[in-house]
């Protein structure tokens, strides 16, 4: 029967569908290209301005913070511009020009882009983060003159190293205010390495400058700590966080009364001192300025593809046309490898038996497994040869041996031909007989020329002529045999041939059923079948030997003895025995419970009656 190959498995279907795929991938990968080029453009131009902007913002914030007005901003403005190709200006709140980079009588952008005041900033931060409040570089009153300094840096140097002598690695931190703070790496305790001794508390004391500007902050902030029910009467309440961070003391405060629980109190302490603090260094910075940006004059071109991305378009056309030949290759080598397979295999000589690698299921697919199952069957049929010539050798050596060995010793006069020699030749020229009988039988049945002569038979019948035929070796061996016949059932089948394979059956389970052992012969309807089965109660058939009780020559015993007798041909006559009847042959058996062997063949009718 041809086997029909499926739609998508075949050829021609597979070579459409590669030169579909690669078209798509290509019109895919143009337009991912023309997206990603284009989107990469955009965020690179986006990313750029805002890097740009929160530049500018931060020196401009920078500026306002070191300096109480603008007069000097303009070049630094100038500075920017070159630097960054924008437009930068600044104007107050009412729009007055402050300083431009752009020429004069250059209208500004409808709206600015943020607005310069250090002392409400969210966009200004040394590390890269965001900090929302007044921009760390607003020093104000807190700036220490040279001597201070001095003095503040020298205690910095006595504690680091002290904190070096107990085997720490201090670090210092030069502030806005020209404050020297020692740092220790994160998660650092002194306290484990019992340099506690190093933290005296001096380097954190407030200067002369510090004081006075913390008292002025005090008494700014109590007004509205008073209001907000927090007095401390004439307490200096502003003192530094211990940690050496807190500059201006307002966090300190305001975690003590967190930790305390009194969030809402916090909260009023903290609006308090920021407000104060804003206050304290309002005179300190330059006013509040509104940042206008826009395109400069040095930026005409926008949207100019960046190196990166021109390597992106010439990377992915070069992976588009790897992927097309890598493809096309694929296919090309998936097509071609079984029909160089199957003509490899066909140069080799016969006895290699080379088998091919099934890779594909399309038309190729079944050429090379149909060549693989003509090798195996090939192998198989010449190990069949092989193994049938050596055991017909072996069953018929054993015989002529023994044959010739006694007719030599009695040609040499050594031993007298007496009738029980004579009986022991006779007997082993039996067993080449029927040796020659069953290979004939076998040969027959392999070339399809094994004659049957059909009539109606009783399976009854049957079974009675099969067990007088074997009584009295059942009784020399000490076996009973029974027969369980069943009345209806009919066979069409060669009495001669059905009496020779159920003989075979019989004679096996005489020679493998211990004495008061029982060998049942029985015969049942099933359907339109008749079953008939030839049962024992031996030692069994191991799981392992069962599959290979039919083939031929083959023994449970792998020495070959024949103490137990038979050729090994016995069973594989019955099942073509049973195959020329149009019936099959069964084995069934538990190790140390005996075996089963059924043969089921087609029913018939009772003959009709001649009246």
């Amino acid at each position: 029967m041809r086997r029909r190959i499926p739609l998508r498995k075949r050829l021609l279907v597979r070579l459409l569908s590669v030169s579909a795929l690669i078209a798509v991938c290509s019109v895919a990968a143009t337009a991912w290209l023309a997206v990603t080029t284009t989107t990469s453009a955009l965020k690179e131009e986006q990313g750029q301005d805002l890097a740009a902007d929160n530049s500018i913002l931060a020196r401009l914030s920078g500026y306002a913070a070191t300096h109480s007005d603008w007069t000097d901003v303009r070049r630094t403005v100038r500075q920017l511009a070159a630097e960054t190709g924008r437009r930068i200006a600044l104007t107050t709140a009412d729009r007055t020009l402050v300083a431009d980079s752009a020429p004069r009588g250059t209208p500004l952008p409808p709206r600015p882009a943020a607005t310069v005041d250090p002392l409400r900033t969210d966009t200004y931060s040394e590390s890269g983060a965001q900090l929302s409040g007044i921009d760390p570089r607003v020093v104000g009153p807190y700036r220490l003159p040279a001597k201070e300094r001095a003095q503040v840096e020298a205690l910095a140097a006595k504690r680091r190293q002290c904190y070096e002598h107990y085997g720490l690695q201090p670090g210092t931190v030069r502030t806005a205010s020209g404050r020297t703070v020692v740092t220790l790496p994160d998660g650092t305790d002194p306290a484990a390495y019992g340099a506690s001794v190093c933290e005296d508390g001096r380097l954190n004391m407030p200067t002369a400058t510090e004081r006075k500007a913390l008292a002025d902050l005090t008494d700014l902030a109590r007004p509205c700590l008073k209001q907000a029910g927090l007095d401390f009467g004439g307490q200096l309440f502003l003192t530094f966080d211990p940690s050496g961070k807190d500059l201006f003391g307002g966090g300190y405060l305001v975690a003590k009364f967190a930790r305390a629980g009194k969030e809402a109190t916090a909260r009023a302490a903290q609006h308090c001192i920021l407000t104060a603090r804003r206050t304290q260094l309002e005179p300190y910075v330059a006013p509040v300025a509104d940042l206008f940006l826009g395109i400069g004059d040095q930026n005409t071109s926008r949207f100019d593809m960046s190196p990166a991305n021109k390597a992106k378009v010439i990377g992915a056309a070069g992976l588009v046309l790897a992927v097309t030949v890598a493809v096309t290759a694929l296919v090309a080598v998936r097509l071609v490898r079984p029909l160089r397979a199957l003509t490899e295999a066909a140069q080799q000589p016969p006895e290699l038996h080379v088998r091919v690698p099934v890779t594909t299921r399309d038309e190729t697919g079944i050429l090379a497994e149909a060549f693989n199952d003509l090798t195996e069957r090939r192998a198989r049929l010449e190990a069949q040869r092989k193994a049938m010539v050596s055991d017909i050798a072996h069953e018929l050596r054993s015989p002529l041996t023994n044959i010739r060995g006694w007719l030599e010793v009695v040609r040499d006069g050594v031993v007298e031909p007496d009738p029980p020699l004579l009986d022991s030749l006779h007997e082993e020229a039996l067993v080449l007989q029927r040796i020659i009988d069953d290979l004939q039988d076998l040969a027959a049945a392999d070339a399809g020329t094994l004659r049957l002569h059909r009539e109606p038979l009783r399976a009854g019948d049957l079974l009675d002529q099969v067990a007088a035929a074997h009584r009295v070796a059942a009784r020399a061996a000490g076996v009973a045999l029974r027969t369980e016949p069943d009345a209806g059932a009919w066979l069409d089948a060669d009495p001669v041939r059905m009496r020779q394979a159920l003989g075979n059956l019989v004679s096996n389970a005489l020679r493998h059923t211990p004495a008061d052992g029982t060998v049942t012969l029985a015969a049942r309807r099933d359907g339109d079948d008749v079953v008939l089965t030839v049962a024992d109660t031996g030692s069994g058939i191991a799981p392992e030997d069962l599959p290979h009780v039919f083939d031929r020559f083959w023994r449970a015993e792998k020495s070959r003895s024949r103490r137990t007798g038979g050729s090994g041909l016995g069973l594989p006559i019955v099942r073509h025995l049973l195959a020329a009847h149009d019936g099959t042959a069964e084995a069934a058996s538990e190790p140390g419970q005996g075996a089963v062997f059924t043969l089921r063949l087609p029913a018939a009718g009772p003959p009709a009656d001649p009246a």
